[in-house]
This record gives structure tokens, C-alpha cells and sequence, in this order.
């Protein structure tokens, strides 16, 4: 793909007779989020780590930012920014000194650096708390001030190794909230995590890796629609009219003790009309209505089948 920040083919890696990744294709668009969804042991580490140049790979081509991983390597860690799970940030240096710290080693010069860090601060929201230890910083600020480090650099290519695990819910929505401004100016984001919802919320396009392979991949709507299950939950206010809306419906699952039929539909707004017309002619009113679809959970457990040591 021309305009694709990530284009891999045929990528093939073993430890030993332990085949890792079996030959997998993928393709990131520039200024995009990417989710990479699988099990423990489904290889997502792997990946992030080929891709990142920590380790090589055994087969096949890929190539970040324009430039080939094999041949290149420098010119793609120069266009690229890591976040793994564990934060990189020193706790006994400040906020400030964190940021000086990466620019320093990204050979900036001294205004340029101070002028990088000073705009990521403001840019994360962390300048009031630039002179504070980062040993003091909560895990939202801790997780921002990681990300911060990431950009000094000025990665065109991110890749976040689950970003938010062990964060509570108010710093993983702040991550969000981050990475979706990071997308906004054109960086591109390849996700890795284990919550499901996180995906669901951010990612333009998941791929489910398991065993080595890529199950399926497209958008969350695209992979929930692949799951049977899908249904529209009827709730009456008498038995009487419950057994005769099963009578008319015909193949439905029935609770008596809940008052409630489950109907088989991919809930859509022709597929409801059409279902409460064919009430509405036998007079039988419905007192409560729910869609219900398959999501990224249903998805998972139905694509997968691993469990194990992430690799």
C-alpha cells in the first residue's frame, strides 16, 4: 500500500522449533490507529518487537514509515517511538529532567531540547507538575509523561505495548484521550492490549492473531458482524401476551420467569419495523425493547483458542 505507515508480508519467526508467527500480512494506514488483539502466546509481543528492531525475524518483508526493515533499521527506529508496558520514566528525576534525559539522547541541542520539552509539557498537560519527582506523578500523569518521552523524538510510528495495564479508569481514559490527539495530528498508533474495549474505542482497523496466525482482521463493526448471536430481547407485561408473541414469532428462546422472548435479528431499523409490524397486526403490545449484538468479547473467544506465556 502506498500510503500505508505499516505494510508487512509473509513476516516468519521461530525460537528454536517453536514456530512464533507463521507468516502474517498486515497493512496500517498512515495516521491511523491499529490494534493487534490475541491471546497470551498469540505472538503480539513478538511482533511489536520486530517491528520495533529489538529482535529479527526469520522470513518475509516489512517495511515502517517507508523505509525496510531489514535494509534499514536505523531509518526506521529514527521514525518510530516505543511504549511498552512498563514505563520508562525515572522516578528520581522530575517531569522536566525526563524529557531533558530523551532529548539529550536524541543528540538535540540544549535550546532545542528545552523547547521540545517545554512544548510536550504543556502539550500533556504536565507543566504544573514539571518540577515535581515522577516517583509522585499518578499513574495517568506517570503513563502521559511516558508518551511525552515517546514524542521527543518526533516519531512518525508509535508503538504502544498495552499502554494501560494496571491503570484505573479515569488515567485509561486520559490515554485515550491522548492517543486520539496523537492520531488527530497524523501519527500512527499500533496497538497492542488486552482489553477488548479499549480496542473497541480506539482502533480504525484490529487484526486477532492466535497461534502464529492472523484470523481475521478489518474494523470492529466488520469482526462483530462475523459472530452469530445477534438478537432482539421482547419484554411483555403478561404471560398472556408473551405466549402469544412466541406463537406469532414462531423461533424464539423464551424466558417465563423474565417475561421476555430473545428473537433471533441483526437488529438493524428495517429488521425492528418489520418485527413490531408483525406485533402490531396481532394487537400485541410490547413493553420493553433491547438490541443485543455480539462484541469484541464474542469476537475474541470465538476466534481464539490459546492460553500461555505471552511471547
Amino acid at each position: 500500500m502506498e500510503m500505508a505507515a505499516i505494510a508487512v508480508s509473509g513476516l516468519r519467526k521461530s525460537f528454536g522449533d517453536t514456530v512464533v508467527l507463521g507468516g502474517i500480512d498486515l497493512q496500517v494506514p498512515e495516521g491511523t490507529t491499529f490494534s493487534l488483539l490475541g491471546p497470551n502466546g498469540a505472538g503480539k509481543t513478538t511482533v511489536v518487537r520486530i517491528l520495533s528492531t529489538l529482535i529479527g525475524f526469520d522470513g518475509g518483508e516489512a517495511r515502517i514509515a517507508g523505509h525496510d526493515l531489514a535494509a534499514e533499521p536505523d531509518a526506521v527506529r529514527a521514525a518510530i517511538g516505543v511504549t511498552g508496558q512498563f514505563s520508562a520514566v525515572d522516578d528520581l528525576l522530575t517531569g522536566a529532567e525526563n524529557l531533558a534525559l530523551m532529548a539529550d539522547l536524541h543528540h538535540l541541542g540544549r535550546p532545542e531540547g528545552r523547547r521540545r520539552a517545554a512544548d510536550l509539557l504543556e502539550r500533556f498537560d504536565l507543566t504544573g507538575a514539571a518540577g515535581k519527582l515522577a516517583g509522585a506523578y499518578s499513574g495517568g500523569m506517570r503513563r502521559r509523561l511516558d508518551l511525552a518521552m515517546t514524542l521527543v523524538g518526533d516519531p512518525r510510528v508509535i508503538f504502544l505495548d498495552e499502554p494501560t495495564t494496571g491503570l484505573d479508569p479515569r488515567s485509561r481514559r486520559e490515554v485515550w484521550a491522548t492517543i486520539r490527539a496523537l492520531v488527530a495530528g497524523g501519527v500512527t498508533i499500533f496497538l497492542t492490549t488486552q482489553y477488548l474495549d479499549e480496542a473497541d474505542e480506539l482502533a480504525d482497523r484490529i487484526a486477532v492473531l492466535d497461534h502464529g496466525e492472523v484470523v481475521a482482521s478489518g474494523t470492529a463493526d466488520e469482526l462483530k458482524s462475523k459472530i452469530p448471536g445477534a438478537h432482539v430481547r421482547l419484554r411483555f407485561a403478561a404471560v398472556a401476551t408473551l405466549d402469544a408473541a412466541a406463537r406469532a414469532l414462531g423461533d424464539v428462546t423464551r424466558d417465563d420467569e423474565a417475561l421476555t422472548l430473545r428473537v433471533p435479528s441483526d437488529g438493524s431499523v428495517p429488521a425492528l419495523r418489520a418485527l413490531l409490524d408483525r406485533l402490531a397486526r396481532d394487537g400485541i403490545e410490547v413493553a420493553e425493547l433491547s438490541v443485543h449484538k455480539p462484541d469484541l468479547d464474542d469476537v475474541f473467544f470465538a476466534l481464539t483458542s490459546r492460553t500461555g506465556a505471552d511471547r
